[in-house]
């Protein structure tokens, strides 16, 4: 059941995702607002392919939550270097379009940075599936049951036998105290007890 939930899931996510890239590429990039809308669309198709993963109980099932340690440490560093490649792609002459690329002779990347440029919809569909593997599930609730006391537990506390410590607890009341050192010479003597069929003194 597992498997075929998440194949169904993994399917519905290919097309959606197959659907937002056509629909970026009717959308023509002369334009720094449909060069964003455009790219915008194709992190979205990234996005849907890590969500059908999620909601295919690809982890653990349950509530979704965005984990903070892959959203820090993954996430933004790939928000930070590819879009700085996207907007050293970007058309015209905007503030990205006229800096970027000058900032990055500087920094001695120029090169790489012209390089990616050729697979600038590669790294926007990167950056959204990135931001989806940031989402995690909390998994199914599970109820905390009361431990169940075994017959022969119940049994040892009825009778004083174990205290919850497991110690043993005697509380047998003593019918005589004497002290540590008396002997069964020291112990008074009993009577012997009486013949059945001996006649009385009168």
């Amino acid at each position: 059941m597992y498997g075929l939930t998440r194949a169904a899931t993994t399917l519905i996510g290919i097309l959606v995702a197959g659907f937002l890239l056509w629909l970026g590429t009717q959308i023509l990039p002369d334009t720094r607002g449909e060069y964003w809308a455009a790219l915008g669309l194709v992190a979205l198709a990234g996005l849907t392919m890590a969500l059908s993963q999620l909601l295919g109980g690809w982890t653990k099932w349950g509530w979704p939550r965005v984990s903070g340690k892959v959203f820090l440490l993954g996430f933004v560093p790939a928000l930070i270097l590819g879009g700085w490649v996207l907007a050293a792609g970007e058309p015209g002459d905007g503030f990205f379009a006229r800096n970027v690329g000058s900032w990055s002779d500087d920094i001695g990347i120029g090169g790489v940075v012209d390089d990616l440029t050729t697979v600038l919809p590669a790294i926007a569909f990167g950056i959204g599936l990135v931001f989806g593997f940031t989402f995690d599930t909390t998994g199914p609730r599970v109820r905390k049951q009361a431990p169940v006391a075994t017959p022969v537990a119940a049994a040892a506390r009825e009778d004083g036998s174990a205290n919850d410590d497991g110690a043993s607890d005697d509380r047998r009341v003593r019918i005589r105290e004497g002290a540590a050192g008396d002997t069964q010479e020291n112990a008074p003597e009993r009577e012997p007890a009486q013949r059945t069929g001996e006649p009385t003194k009168s």
